[in-house]
């Protein structure tokens, strides 16, 4: 349990310093952070508009499982957050690339599921 806690410390850490790198300057697109406690879900979210134009999407989805497993749902950083978690302490073993398809995840270093 303690683990699992430490898990979710780290994912919100992780994705609260990505909210805050790029700001923009008029106001135009916020991110939204969006932290569902009791799903253990995690998620930065892009929400505006420039011009005509309408940006949402999910930017980062991190979710901690109750098998003390971390799902990357979603990445579209440049800043590799799976690299983040592991310099924080989390462990190849207990980190999952959901973002792959589960037929390539045993090629990978990290959890099958």
């Amino acid at each position: 349990m303690e683990k699992i806690i430490r898990y979710k410390e780290i994912a919100k850490q992780v994705i609260n310093e990505a909210a805050g790198l790029h700001p923009d300057e008029n106001d135009a697109i916020s991110n939204q952070l969006i932290f569902d406690e009791p799903n253990s879900n995690y998620l930065l979210v892009m929400n505006g508009w420039m011009g005509e134009s309408r940006f949402y999407g999910i930017i980062i989805h991190i979710e901690v499982k109750d098998n003390g497993r971390v799902w990357v749902h979603q990445d579209n950083t440049d800043l590799i957050i799976v690299d983040q978690l592991l310099e924080r302490g989390i462990p190849k073993e207990d980190i999952v690339l959901g973002f792959h398809a589960p037929i390539m995840r045993p090629d990978t270093d990290f959890a099958v599921a």
